[in-house]
């Protein structure tokens, strides 16, 4: 079984949508962590919630990979993912919109088929 750590394989629409907006809120929330840290000068919080927002940004790219895998593009293209917004939110947005391949292709198979979320 394929975890969210590995940037291998297919996601569904929905398994995507669902851990972007998990991933997305946990990011503007060390955002305005971060911010009012700084303002508070407590360095620490500052580091722990910046390593937070670094994670969940490495784990956004590595689902954005995985739907690239599932319409049948190559992971290349989520590094215009790094973009800032709007750019970015544009193309996370692409990816939960488009339908992925029916059937396998050469990333794997369909998850429709294999995943339960």
């Amino acid at each position: 079984m394929k975890t969210i750590l590995e940037p291998t394989g297919r996601i569904t629409r929905r398994k995507y949508l669902l851990l972007f907006v998990l991933f997305y809120f946990i990011n503007l929330l060390c955002i305005m962590l971060i911010y009012e840290s700084m303002e508070a000068e407590n360095w620490l919080t500052f580091v722990i919630f910046g390593i937070l927002l670094i994670t969940t940004i490495v784990l956004l790219l590595v689902q954005a990979i995985k739907r690239l895998h599932d319409i049948g593009m190559d992971w290349k293209y989520a590094l215009y993912l790094l973009i800032p917004p709007p750019i970015n939110l544009i193309g996370f947005v692409y990816l939960a919109i488009k339908p992925g391949h029916n059937g396998t292709n050469k990333y794997g198979p369909d998850p429709r088929k294999t995943d339960i979320v």
